[in-house]
């Protein structure tokens, strides 16, 4: 009952958004919504939601908040809650040079994480821009404060490095691969390593669906009892303003 009234007040809240957005042409919205609730002999609850709202300043000027939230229970019982949202500021020097700062939060007590902050500068580079193949790539250093669920806590400078492929079968329909690395300059051994391989199929012009499955690798998880490595296989409605 608690995961559908959240869905619903997430409903709301993209609808309030979407409202803002269809005003101001500066503005543009998109919204991944996932849910699923069986019953009977299994009884499963999946929630999932993102959304990444991005304002244009100018041409070289951007800014961009991302957000999301993961629930999932069973038999009753929670086994999945991870929250997060990020704040950046992007700024193009040239056709396909930019530099960005960013800040942001994350919490996944079931990764071991009670809170994560970080927040630094960074660069990227779009090598090619279509119209079939685009790619681009980044580097960024952050300052990170992490705090875990044993009570424990850790602030280490740390470095990001990020690229992500997509193939357009069409202007709607496209492939995409992204690999990010998270490095821990104080403990080589503190790593992370996440991927994200989707498929995303147009609906209409304002709809799409997305297939996808995420990998997050955890070289050294805080408890140590914990698995190295989380997998999410997913199919989420993909709302485009």
């Amino acid at each position: 009952m608690k995961s559908k009234k959240f869905l619903i007040s997430l409903f709301i809240v993209f609808a309030m958004v979407t409202g803002v957005c269809a005003q101001e042409k500066k503005w543009s919205d998109q919204a991944e919504l996932s849910f699923v609730d069986t019953g009977g002999n299994t009884d499963v609850t999946s929630l999932s939601a993102k959304n990444l709202l991005k304002y244009k300043f100018s041409n070289e000027l951007q800014a961009a908040w991302k957000l999301g939230s993961l629930y999932g229970q069973s038999d009753g019982e929670k086994n999945a809650e991870s929250y997060f949202s990020d704040l950046r500021l992007d700024y193009l020097f040239a056709q396909y040079f930019y530099s960005f700062v960013n800040a942001g939060w994350s919490k996944d007590k079931f990764a071991g994480i009670d809170s994560r902050y970080y927040v630094g500068p960074g660069a990227g580079y779009q090598f090619f821009a279509g119209p079939k193949h685009f790619l681009l790539a980044e580097v960024s250093l952050n300052y990170v404060n992490e705090k875990y669920t044993d009570d424990t806590d850790k602030e280490y400078l740390g470095g990001r490095a990020f690229a992500v492929y997509e193939y357009a079968f069409t202007d709607k329909n496209k492939f995409s691969q992204s690999v990010e690395y998270l490095h821990d300059f104080d403990d080589s051994n503190n790593y992370n390593v996440n991927s994200e391989t989707a498929l995303i199929s147009a609906l209409s012009d304002y709809l799409s669906l997305k297939t996808s499955y995420v990998a997050k690798y955890d070289n050294q998880p805080v408890p140590s009892t914990l698995k190295e490595t989380d997998t999410i296989l997913s199919v989420t409605l993909v709302v485009n303003f």
